[in-house]
């Protein structure tokens, strides 16, 4: 059965586990460290344990941060209900309902007014940055924020896609369209609900190493702290296809961000359009890379984007890998079509990312 917390949280621009996995059988073995810089939300990472391989992974974004450290650095179920518990002892309605009428038109018309104020509760008291319980109850939160409330009790907003948060105005404009109100969902049960389902599979019983930051900074945090890492298993931003904080803006608020979309507030490569901004990134990549991986080490990289050529992207790659300053070498490249698109869900008939191509490379 395919592990539970795979899906723990929806995501925009995910590969599979089965591609880690496929990859993690070709060159790896076990206690071997596997990297991914671009983490997202914790595949590499959480694959890489469940396949008793140690695992190092990092993100700037809130977000892919919060959700890769719930999965790598799970606690038990139990004490995961204990803190519930605790934090719905504490909730009250009244003493939230100031801050709950204070919100954006955008809130009140995607929340039932109860499950407003426990999530401000919530987005209030969840330490998840340093607790492992309040980080996994964030993770089930940011997972069930926002969804197809209409077919699913597994989401606490008004009708929205699983995996972008829409644009408050837009969102607005189409509830009051199709004549959509917000559910009335009680976040505690719910999300106790979640627990019950997600731990159904076992947590693994190694743990992750996360980092919040910036990939450029891991040749400074991880010197002295980690052995050798054997390879990478990574996917970087794909070329002008998705703007990460627009798209997840709604997440971003309930880790303590703003109510609204944000742009390059808190990464200045989220989405580059232009071809030669997007190649800088890829070439930090691979001073990165370069830099932190072990003599012989294996990088696998998926990567796409909008009028993408995979002989031209190879090249450019394979030209780019000179910043590690070492010896690259390709093994082998793969291009497969796109055949279900997730902005079909939201976006129909955009062109969006219609191939994307797997590269192995060896740096000596």
């Amino acid at each position: 059965m395919r592990h539970r917390f795979h899906a723990l949280c929806p995501y925009f621009a995910m590969f599979p586990e089965t591609f880690v996995e496929k990859w993690m059988n070709r060159i790896t073995s076990k206690g071997d460290t596997v990297l991914d810089p671009f983490c997202g939300r914790g595949t590499t990472p959480f694959q890489a344990l469940l396949m008793d391989r140690a695992a190092i992974a990092s993100d700037i974004n809130p977000v892919a941060y919060c959700i890769t450290k719930a999965k790598t650095n799970a606690p038990s179920a139990k004490v995961v209900r204990r803190r519930l518990t605790n934090l719905e002892k504490e909730f009250s309605h009244r003493t939230w309902e100031p801050r709950r009428r204070a919100m954006p038109e955008f809130f009140h018309a995607a929340y039932s007014s109860g499950t407003l104020r426990q999530l401000l509760f919530l987005r209030d008291r969840l330490q998840w940055v340093d607790n492992d319980a309040d980080c996994m109850i964030a993770a089930l939160t940011l997972g069930a924020l926002h969804g197809e409330s209409e077919k699913s009790r597994s989401y606490l907003s008004n009708q929205m896609p699983r995996t972008i948060s829409t644009k408050p105005a837009y969102s607005i404009r189409f509830w009051k369209m199709k004549g959509f109100t917000p559910p009335d969902r009680n976040a505690f049960d719910l999300l106790r609900e979640r627990v019950t389902f997600r731990y159904e599979s076992d947590p693994p019983t190694g743990r992750g190493t996360v980092i919040k930051a910036d990939m450029r900074e891991l040749p400074r945090l991880l010197t002295g702290k980690v052995g050798s890492i054997k390879c990478a298993i990574t996917s970087p931003p794909y070329l002008d296809v998705t703007n990460f904080e627009e798209d997840q803006w709604l997440r971003l608020w309930f880790l303590r961000s703003k109510p609204h979309p944000t742009y390059r507030l808190i990464s200045k490569d989220d989405r580059h359009e232009r071809p030669d901004k997007y190649w800088n990134l890829i070439a930090d990549m691979w001073r990165v890379l370069g830099q932190v991986l072990d003599k012989n080490a294996d990088v696998i990289i998926r990567i796409g984007g909008k009028d993408f050529n995979p002989q031209e992207t190879g090249n450019r790659l394979m030209a780019a890998c000179v910043f590690s300053r070492r010896k690259g070498e390709l093994i082998a490249s793969e291009t497969t079509e796109i055949r279900k698109k997730q902005t079909d869900a939201f976006r129909p008939g955009s062109k969006g990312c219609l191939v994307e191509s797997d590269f192995h490379f060896r740096l000596k």
